[in-house]
């Protein structure tokens, strides 16, 4: 194997690693996913490291060595898009003349795959609601709860379809949806305003996160850990600021 072919080989394993990384596979997968894919390429092992916003990728082939780093962009999570990539993964295990060509032009004709926008809406809007009803919800608040969180998740799609920064989208979504829920205290609509407010910003709870960072953790990344660990307290620390200033304006207001 020449240096070209193995550098073909390198960038082609590095451009799939960082896309499972970017849509929120677990560490030991990408790391994983990587060496079957070297081992089916010829090379004879993968040495990878992974932190939060990029990878180091070295390809070894007898006494050769490539090495080669890309930065990794956060976007939403999807495992379709992870899943397509083991199902490439096992392709290319399966067929010994396919090259690193083959995976360059996968992964390009990979496209996430989406739900469709108003069944989204509506599916978070009626598990808020059912959170709140299994809480003990009256009979409106069940309601309230289902408009607030509908419309959170419609303000947190647009925002998102916009690309504004990840943290902002959760704020912006957060305020709103407390200020919906509100209505069910203000205009004396429930009986149980506390639930109705808990429930509402549910959606955005950034559970994902959360537990690849433990996953991480206890197999070993702990960089990984660190960083989506820290991610998810500032999404989370992000809603509380959120509600804390929708609170605000609407007692100064005296709703």
């Amino acid at each position: 194997m020449n240096y070209k072919e193995q550098t073909k080989i390198t960038r082609a394993i590095i451009k799939s690693a960082v896309i499972m990384l970017e849509f929120g596979a677990e560490s030991i997968l990408i790391e994983q996913t990587a060496q079957r894919l070297g081992k089916a390429l010829g090379v004879d092992s993968v040495e990878i490291s992974l932190i939060p916003s990029a990878i180091v990728l070295t390809t070894l082939k007898d006494l050769q060595s490539v090495t080669t780093t890309r930065r990794a962009h956060h976007k939403p999570i999807n495992m379709s898009i992870v899943c397509d990539i083991q199902k490439m993964t096992i392709d290319v295990e399966k067929n010994s003349n396919i090259s690193a060509d083959f995976i360059t032009q996968t992964l390009k004709d990979i496209e996430p795959k989406y739900y469709n926008k108003w069944l989204l809406v509506f599916m978070v809007g009626l598990s808020c609601a059912s959170f709140a009803y299994l809480r003990g919800v009256d009979f409106n608040g069940f309601f309230i709860t289902f408009l607030a969180a509908s419309i959170a998740m419609m303000i947190r799609h647009e925002l998102a379809k916009k690309r504004f920064i990840l943290i902002l989208t959760f704020g912006i979504t957060a305020f709103f949806a407390t200020v919906i829920a509100n209505l069910a205290s203000s205009l004396n609509l429930s009986s149980t305003p506390s639930i109705v407010l808990s429930a509402s910003v549910l959606l955005l709870v950034p559970g994902f996160p959360f537990i690849n960072s433990m996953l991480d953790a206890t197999k070993g990344y702990l960089s990984m850990a660190w960083g989506r660990w820290m991610q998810a307290s500032l999404l989370t620390l992000a809603t509380s600021i959120g509600i804390i200033i929708a609170m605000s304006i609407l007692n100064i207001k005296g709703w």
